[in-house]
């Protein structure tokens, strides 16, 4: 669970709801440390072969249906393919 400004926000929900976008084949949503909000929700989104999808329409896709979220491109991972939290991620 993160908690966003006193908020419960639960992560599968929010990759459930992504998860029902056409061009997204995998996503993971995350919590990053924020001075404001405590903590500020990311979801990595890897997107289905030969898609072209800017995090610009995936912020419009979502617009009202869930709490705002940062989106990242790609999934962070580490050598044996699984996905890893651990990494540095460029919020866009």
């Amino acid at each position: 669970m993160i908690i966003q400004g006193g908020e419960n926000i639960h992560p599968a929900e929010i990759e459930q709801f992504l998860h029902t976008h056409p061009k997204v084949q995998e996503t993971q949503v995350i919590g990053i440390k924020d001075g404001r909000m405590g903590t500020e929700v990311c979801a990595c989104i890897e997107l289905t072969e030969r898609q072209d999808c800017s995090a610009e329409d995936i912020k419009v896709y979502c617009k009202g249906k869930i709490p705002h979220c940062d989106i990242c491109e790609g999934l962070p991972t580490h050598r044996f393919r699984k996905v890893s939290l651990k990494g540095h991620f460029e919020i866009l």
